[in-house]
């Protein structure tokens, strides 16, 4: 198995794209358990892994249609998802009845779809080893450190409101398939 292939599914920025998602998922089970700690470290190393396989893939010729669609997987689930959860579970001491419950689900919701919808449109508008000068919208990674600043802002107590919060994430929510122009690093 060559790992600098460019047809082997599993080729060295692909396995990193892999570990990624591996790391996604598992920051969710640790956000289901309550430890929040352990889940943003991962979603750190995630974060890493995403800048580490395009790096990859570009230097090593090794951009295929398929790791576009596994990257933005691995995006969907680690820079949406993931954050998601993570924010909506560090609320739910704050929530205080079942309709504001529904209220911030629903928003949530609308985030996780949003995101999805930006990772689709960005897949249809870019080829596979093409590197825009800009974003159009703000992108997911953006996107989930945005909302891990709003977990910190709750959890430190600067921003105490669930409904405040909520209404941001729906500002981020709709920033994420914005005309925004945001440089590409």
């Amino acid at each position: 198995m060559n790992l600098f292939d460019k047809n082997n599914r599993f080729n060295i920025a692909n396995l990193v794209t892999f570990t990624n998602i591996s790391l996604g998922v598992i920051a969710i089970y640790f956000i289901v358990k309550g430890d929040f700690f352990t889940a943003i470290i991962l979603a750190w190393i995630a974060g890493a892994c995403d800048i580490i396989d395009g790096k990859l893939a570009r230097r090593y010729q090794l951009s295929t249609e398929f790791g576009v669609q596994l990257d933005s997987f691995a995006d969907f689930l680690s820079f949406v998802v993931m954050p998601s959860f993570l924010l909506f579970y560090a609320l739910g001491s704050g929530i205080t009845s079942v309709f504001q419950e529904l209220i911030v689900g629903i928003v949530f919701i609308l985030y996780i779809i949003m995101g999805l919808r930006r990772l689709v449109e960005f897949n249809l508008k870019t080829d596979a080893g093409e590197v825009a000068k800009f974003f159009e919208g703000v992108p997911t990674p953006l996107g989930a450190i945005l909302l891990w600043v709003l977990y910190l802002t709750y959890s430190y107590g600067l921003i105490a409101n669930v409904y405040i919060i909520t209404f941001l994430v729906a500002v981020v929510a709709w920033s994420l398939n914005s005309k925004l122009k945001i440089p590409h690093p």
